[in-house]
Formats: C-alpha cells, sequence, structure tokens
C-alpha cells in the first residue's frame, strides 16, 4: 500500500469482506510510524474495539501510543446535528407550529432525507481541519449504506435548491422566513464543503474477495465512484488461498483465480493488493502486524 501521510483513509466493501481488519491495520501502520492516528468506525455495527481488543468506554480510547479508536453511531451525530442547527432550527419552526423537539427531528429527517449521514460526514471533515491527527483512518459502514452517504451531499444540494419556495409559501413572518432562508444557506455550504472534502481530502480504499457477487457489485461500484467525482486508490482483495494443501483448497484456489484473473484485467489503473486467507481470527495487534507485512510491502 502506498504512503500518504497527512491523509484520511476510506475504506468500504460489502459486509463480511474484511473492510475493518484493513482499516485497524493500516492505523496500526501509521501508529507504528510515529504518526498521531485515529481509526473510525461509522458502521451501525462497529467492530474496531472488538479488532484491537479495547474494552476502554472513553471516546476516543487509546489503544497504544499514538492511536486511538472512536465509534460514532445515532447518539453522536444526533448531538452534532443540536450542536450545528437543530436548536437554532426548532426555535423558528416552533413559533408557528406546537411541535415536541423529537417529533421535529423526525419531521426534518423526512423533509431532508440523508441529514444524518450529512452530520457524519462533516465529523470527519472538521476532525481533519483540527489537526488533532496526522492521520485518519475512516472504517465505514456496508457498502451500500456508504454509497448512500457519499451521495448525501450533492443529493441534499439538489433539495435545498427547491427549498426556498417550498418555505416562502409557508405564513412565516419576515423576520422567521429571514432566519429559515440563513439555514438553508447554511446547510448548502455545509453540503458543499462536505461534497469537495469527499472529492479532495479523502483516499478511497475497497475491500472484495474473489467470489461471484463481490466481482459483480464491483463494476457498478466503480462506476458510482466515478460519477460523484471519487477516486479509488486501491482495491484490497482479501481471502485469497495462497496453498494447495488438500483437494478442497486447490478446488476453491482455481476457482478464485478466475476472478482474480477478471479483477486485474478489469480494474487495470487501479492499485490491487492480495492479502492471504488466514486459518484463524484476526484480533489483537501481533495478528494485525501479520496483515501489515502484506498490506505494506
Amino acid at each position: 500500500m502506498a504512503e500518504n501521510n497527512g491523509s484520511i483513509y476510506m475504506f468500504s466493501g460489502k459486509g463480511g469482506v474484511g473492510k475493518t481488519t484493513c482499516a485497524a491495520t493500516t492505523a496500526l501502520h501509521h501508529a507504528f510510524l510515529g504518526e498521531k492516528t485515529l481509526a473510525i468506525s461509522t458502521d451501525a455495527t462497529p467492530s474496531l474495539a472488538h479488532i484491537f481488543e479495547i474494552k476502554d468506554s472513553e471516546k476516543p480510547a487509546r489503544v497504544i501510543e499514538s492511536l486511538f479508536i472512536d465509534e460514532i453511531g445515532t447518539p453522536e451525530v444526533e448531538e452534532m446535528w443540536d450542536r450545528k442547527f437543530g436548536r437554532e432550527v426548532y426555535e423558528v419552526f416552533s413559533s408557528i407550529v406546537s411541535l415536541d423537539y423529537d417529533s421535529f427531528k423526525e419531521f426534518m429527517s423526512s423533509m431532508l432525507p440523508g441529514l444524518a449521514d450529512e452530520f457524519m460526514v462533516d465529523y470527519i471533515r472538521h476532525l481533519k481541519l483540527s489537526g488533532k491527527y496526522q492521520s485518519i483512518i475512516w472504517d465505514t459502514a456496508p457498502l451500500g449504506q456508504t454509497l448512500a452517504l457519499l451521495h448525501t451531499p450533492s443529493m441534499l444540494i439538489e433539495h435545498l435548491k427547491l427549498a426556498p419556495r417550498i418555505y416562502t409559501n409557508f405564513k412565516f413572518g419576515q423576520r422567521q422566513k429571514s432566519s429559515i432562508m440563513e439555514i438553508i444557506k447554511g446547510w448548502q455550504k455545509l453540503s458543499g464543503d462536505c461534497l469537495d472534502f469527499l472529492r479532495s481530502e479523502v483516499r478511497f480504499t475497497i475491500v472484495t474477495i474473489p467470489e461471484a457477487l463481490a466481482f459483480e457489485q464491483l463494476d457498478g461500484v466503480f462506476k458510482e465512484m466515478e460519477r460523484n467525482g471519487f477516486k479509488i486508490g486501491q482495491l484490497v482483495v482479501n481471502n485469497v488461498i495462497k496453498t494447495d494443501e488438500s483437494e478442497f483448497l486447490k478446488s476453491k484456489a482455481a476457482q478464485q483465480r478466475r476472478y482474480l484473473d477478471m479483477i486485474y484485467e478489469k480494474f487495470v489503473n487501479v492499485d490491487i493488493i492480495e492479502l492471504a486467507m488466514r486459518p484463524y481470527e484476526i484480533k489483537g495487534i501481533e495478528r494485525l502486524k501479520e496483515i501489515e507485512k502484506s498490506l505494506f510491502v
């Protein structure tokens, strides 16, 4: 894996292909280089703490010198919304409509789908801007959810183009209309900033396995990423059988070879790395060190 110090590395792939293992290994590698590194998961069912065998509930939790992990879920995203826009918007709307805050949040989520994803991206962006960490390793949700997350900023920008016309028709006072328009402008700026951030600051790594379904999904993933202006830096092919010590393994390796050949033929402009299948669970720093030797040649 090529070095690109000071970057944000985003790991994505369908569930169960080993993206979190690759993210954890990359984080460990950068920490070993002496960089203050954060491994952060935005998966609804995160496993970074499990892989690093960390039981510390502190956020972020320290793994070793220079390496910290954090796992961001719905409560944290709601807190971001409250801090940035939520209460401000609620004050305007609650002066017109009698609505409790939880119902208001549900209403806004339906009006602006993907709002939670937007704040997830914005949180990572601000981590980068803070300069607190030299490298940030981002372990994302399974691929379908991640593509939705990546599409959110541009989708919100399109949605918000219509918002002034929609809200101008509401019977608000002039002061309230002005407040709402300012908030919408703030959302538009946030979406634009998030889109620029994803395109210019994030280095994307896709993790897959040499099987039929995984290969079939790759083409669509690459096209969707390119359509949105996101550049995939690397493709990690995990669980590759490197031994033929039994008839089963020999047969399975031959089957994998077919898909490996197709991957190399299809994605000629992408850095491809193979990781061998291990006969044990990858858990703990010593096991991750073994993966590091293959991931960083």
